[in-house]
């Protein structure tokens, strides 16, 4: 079994910045890929960005090149999003999810086996 904790979440000020944690618990040695994904209020889940466990090669959607940077601390088996000037659109819950079933794909839900609760990100204009 595997638990994911996020945190890192709360009301910010558009321009401001968060850093987002998700911390793992568990099977950790049979994690592939982690991802951060988020929902809008009324929106489906998407994909925001993902790293791999063992070689931490990032991956990002389009909307979150540039603000959104994804790192790893193996030893602490915490995956962090730092997310930079913050939009409104921005706002959301954001969830942290893991792979422990190898799946070439990263961006789609249907490839995470373990998710956390969320944690809500609000950002004020």
């Amino acid at each position: 079994q595997v638990q994911l904790v996020e945190s890192g979440g709360g009301l910010v000020q558009a321009g401001g910045s968060l850093r987002l944690s998700c911390a793992a618990s568990g099977r950790t040695f049979s994690f592939y890929k982690m991802g951060w994904f988020r929902q809008a209020p009324g929106k489906e889940r998407e994909f925001v960005a993902a790293i791999g466990w063992s070689i931490p090669s990032t991956y990002y959607a389009d909307s979150a090149k540039g603000r959104f940077t994804i790192s790893r601390d193996n030893a602490k088996n915490t995956v962090y999003l730092q997310i930079n000037s913050l939009k409104p659109e921005d706002t959301g819950v954001y969830y942290c999810a893991v792979q422990t079933i190898y799946r070439a794909t990263y961006s789609n839900t249907a490839a995470y086996n373990y998710w956390g609760q969320g944690t809500q990100v609000t950002v004020s204009s």
